[in-house]
């Protein structure tokens, strides 16, 4: 009796073993829903960067700077700045080529306090060849309201460089363009009190009134209350709730932490300059005929040379033209048949059928958007 006993457990055991292992199985071939944070999807109203810019000099150039004489704005800032520290050279004839005027580009960070630092990046503005080994000086970097934000100093890091001779010359990368990590100091801050706030925004970074939709019900389910609401195909209002008074930076952290279903338009995406097609997922074409082909005329010219007969008094020798003319007109092409209402892979899978290029695809689908068998939108860059 023992044995049958242990005999059955064992059984059962390698069934449920069984069982565990084909349910992780279907587990992992079941596909999975192309779902995404609200975090990556929207933006929160006040929660941004701030665009900070400023003109500066480097210097410390080992003869790879500006031209003074092709770059007055260089010679004017020099000038300027040695008068601030006590040097005049109004009448004097600046030859220097170790000094090269850049711009200065940073982002401020929102939140960010006075005494943080933040990377800046630097691009030579006059004829400079390369930035490597020099220092930026003290740089105010503004913003759009004209107001100093930021001040930028320190050694450049450049990631190009440049080299060669007489005959030769190479570069990698770009050398008039560096960065500085840590690189300015904030000096004013930008007001936004986000925890006395009573209401808040969302932002869909691809305006959709589906998306907005989906991302109201989302936080609707996740609060149990109707504290969101879509007002457009980009803003989706929310209301506090009263248990998240003065803690909106927890109600955001739970909120961000949300999954949807991100939904997008039929587009078709043509890029002329190089040819590439961008093809959505939900593009649909009614049933269509389709034929491509080209007429190719190929004229070659084989001219022979002809030589009189061995010993022949009279004769000499004369270049014979021969013209070979081929037509090529794809006669070999068919028409192709698209079904009705065809998914994307069946749209790939047809023109590749007809052996078409990416810029024959293009002129064909065009085509197909004028003769409006396909139900998307054709945004050409």
């Amino acid at each position: 009796m023992r044995n049958t006993i242990l005999h059955f457990l064992n059984k059962t055991t390698s069934i449920a073993r069984v069982l565990i292992i084909a349910t992780a199985m279907l587990m992992q071939a079941a596909p999975s829903q192309a779902t995404s944070r609200i975090k990556d999807i929207a933006d929160v109203e006040g929660i941004r960067e701030n665009l900070l810019v400023g003109y500066g000099l480097v210097v410390g150039l080992n003869g790879t700077g500006d031209t003074l004489n092709n770059a007055p704005f260089t010679l004017q800032s020099l000038t300027a700045m040695l008068e601030r520290l006590g040097v005049n050279t109004r009448d004097s004839n600046l030859k220097t080529a170790n000094v090269a005027a850049v711009i200065v580009t940073a982002n401020l960070p929102p939140f960010a306090a006075q005494g943080s630092r933040m990377d800046v990046n630097i691009s030579a503005l006059g004829d400079a060849n390369s930035l490597q080994g020099g220092t930026l000086l003290v740089t105010p970097l503004m913003g759009a309201d004209g107001e100093v934000y930021s001040v930028a100093q320190g050694s450049l890091a450049v990631g190009g460089f440049t080299a060669g001779g007489d005959a030769a010359t190479i570069t990698r990368g770009v050398p008039t363009s560096a960065r500085i990590a840590n690189g300015a100091i904030v000096e004013r801050e930008i007001e936004f009190n986000l925890a006395d706030r009573t209401s808040l925004r969302l932002s869909l970074r691809n305006p959709d009134l589906t998306t907005a939709m989906r991302v109201a019900s989302a936080i609707n389910a996740f609060l149990g209350s109707d504290a969101a609401l879509a007002e457009n195909t980009t803003t989706i209002a929310l209301s506090v709730p009263s248990n998240y008074d003065g803690n909106i930076v927890s109600l955001l952290t739970e909120i961000e932490q949300l999954r949807v279903e991100p939904d997008m338009p039929a587009r078709v995406i043509i890029d002329e300059n190089s040819g590439i097609i961008v093809i959505g997922q939900d593009v649909r074409v009614s049933a269509i005929a389709i034929a491509q082909g080209n007429l190719t005329v190929r004229v070659t010219e084989t001219p022979q040379v002809s030589q009189p007969a061995p010993f022949a008094e009279n004769g000499k020798t004369t270049v014979v033209p021969r013209t070979n003319v081929e037509v090529d007109d794809d006669a070999h092409k068919k028409l192709a048949l698209l079904n009705k209402s065809v998914s994307l892979r069946d749209l790939v899978n047809g023109l590749n059928a007809l052996g078409v290029g990416p810029r024959d695809m293009i002129t064909i689908l065009q085509a197909i958007k004028a003769a409006g068998a396909l139900q998307a939108e054709i945004e050409v860059m």
